[in-house]
């Protein structure tokens, strides 16, 4: 079929890949970091044409785009921003969240609403926001777009029609994965008026052709981007270790929680990715270890020292408040301190227990809604410490992968862009998406320590239970 090329537009930088289109064979890569303009998508464009300097795109004939999530970029009518982006980050829009949640009468009627609760980083809190501290820029609004449907515009020459993707549009507050449409009324509940929302594109459905002809596929989300390149299906679930947590699966439909301990995300291919978060995962890693007098790698070293149970030592790992379960005013706990427990190795241990256990309870989340989970793949730097990869697969109770490090999210919108291609081209079918290989990485499952794994995990939600009765079964 040819040459395709995928661009992961991120926080903080710009990635290319350009790939076979059969193989997905990496043939060339690109990356420049964006200059320090907070705010000013122009940066965007700079880093992207940095970063396929040196005719890196020679030859390409599609190309998709991945780029940071739940980022706001308003437009006048004429196409201008309004004001500078609003990026996912921002934590301002704290309390207009909480104003939205009941606003529309609660957690439950915003999960049957759109599939998730208004959070502090999604479009319809900046909205919020925007209405009640600049009115102004507010009463301009035209049109709204996140950071990969601006470029996907940019790139197809700014065109009347905008385009978004399931994925990115399930992530807005907006839009229901359930039912595959806008909420124009959420908008005008947050902002006071309406304004248009892009076209919402299918997962293999171009969203146009540059004047050179070029094609341009939908286009979508990070999350949704890395988990196509990294070859998740059905089965398959994705932790990512970052300061917090988020566990997300494959699933065959969306899933309504009128908890909102599960925020319902369509994916880059058609299907579900229902994600449950934590806010405490490497976090819990990074405290442990300063106490000790250590790093990651010292802490990892010192658990590997202590056993399964760590002695009973016992650590709930809520040291930002917690999501899953709902504990947001609640604190971590260390409990089973005996003077046999209370030493470095046994803390070192407790650390790691507490982070996974705390984690599997949001697995566990998406497994008592009959999400199938066969295989987890681990994601972030701390996925590579020794200490996680060896107690995290009887704790999970499943096999688990920790993926060779490599631009997953670009990988994943160039086969979005090879897909989009071939479908043009009569190769490819609509639903079914180009078979590149599934990430390489290193693998490992329970085997004879499944019994315990489970013994573990009972002696955590013993703690867990008597410290906060109810707390979990309230979350789920």
């Amino acid at each position: 079929m040819g040459i395709v090329a995928g661009l992961d537009s991120s926080t903080e930088s710009t990635r290319i890949v350009v790939c076979d289109t059969d193989t997905g064979a990496v043939l060339r890569q690109g990356y420049a970091p964006h200059p320090h303009t907070d705010g000013d998508p122009q940066a965007w464009l700079i880093s992207l044409g940095e970063a396929a300097a040196g005719g890196l795109l020679e030859g390409v004939q599609a190309i998709g785009v991945s780029a940071q999530q739940n980022g706001l970029l308003a437009l006048d009518a004429g196409g201008v921003l309004v004001r500078p982006a609003m990026l996912g980050n921002d934590k301002r829009m704290q309390p207009c969240a909480a104003d939205l949640t009941d606003a529309l009468g609660g957690r439950a009627a915003w999960a049957q609403a759109v599939g998730s609760v208004p959070q502090p980083g999604q479009m319809v809190a900046k909205l919020r926001w925007l209405a009640r501290n600049e009115p102004e820029s507010a009463q301009r609004i035209a049109a709204l777009l996140q950071p990969h449907d601006w470029l996907v515009w940019q790139l197809l020459g700014r065109p009347l029609r905008r385009t978004t993707d399931r994925g990115d549009a399930s992530g807005t507050g907006l839009w229901s994965a359930a039912t595959g449409s806008w909420r124009p009324d959420l908008v005008e509940l947050a902002l006071g008026r309406q304004a248009v929302l892009p076209d919402v594109l299918a997962p293999a459905e171009p969203a146009g052709h540059t004047p050179e002809g070029l094609l341009i596929s939908a286009g979508t989300g990070e999350t949704m981007a890395a988990a196509f390149g990294l070859g998740v299906g059905p089965g398959d679930a994705v932790i990512s270790l970052g300061a917090s947590g988020s566990v997300f699966a494959v699933h065959h439909e969306a899933l309504v929680d009128d908890t909102g301990t599960i925020t319902s995300l369509a994916d880059a291919t058609g299907m579900h990715l229902p994600v449950v978060h934590t806010l405490n995962a490497v976090r819990v890693l990074r405290g442990t270890a300063e106490l000790l007098g250590t790093d990651l790698p010292g802490l990892s070293e010192l658990a590997l020292q202590s056993s399964p149970g760590s002695y009973g030592l016992v650590m709930l790992p809520y040291l930002e408040g917690e999501r899953t379960p709902h504990l947001p005013h609640t604190a971590g706990t260390l409990a089973g301190l005996r003077r046999e427990s209370m030493k470095p190795e046994h803390l070192a241990r407790a650390a790691f227990e507490g982070m996974l256990c705390g984690l599997t309870d949001a697995l566990d989340v998406l497994r008592t809604r009959g999400v199938q989970v066969r295989r987890v793949f681990l994601l972030g730097p701390a996925a590579e410490l020794p200490a996680v990869q060896a107690i995290a697969p009887a704790l999970f109770g499943t096999q688990i992968v920790v993926p060779q490090p490599a631009d997953y999210a670009a990988l994943g919108a160039a086969r979005q862009a090879a897909w989009a291609l071939g479908v043009q081209q009569g190769a490819l079918a609509p639903h079914e998406p180009p078979m590149w290989p599934a990430a390489a990485g290193q693998a490992a499952g329970p085997g004879e320590d499944l019994a315990v794994g489970q013994a573990v995990r009972q002696q955590y939600a013993a703690v867990r239970e008597q410290t906060h009765p109810g707390a979990f079964q309230a979350a789920g």
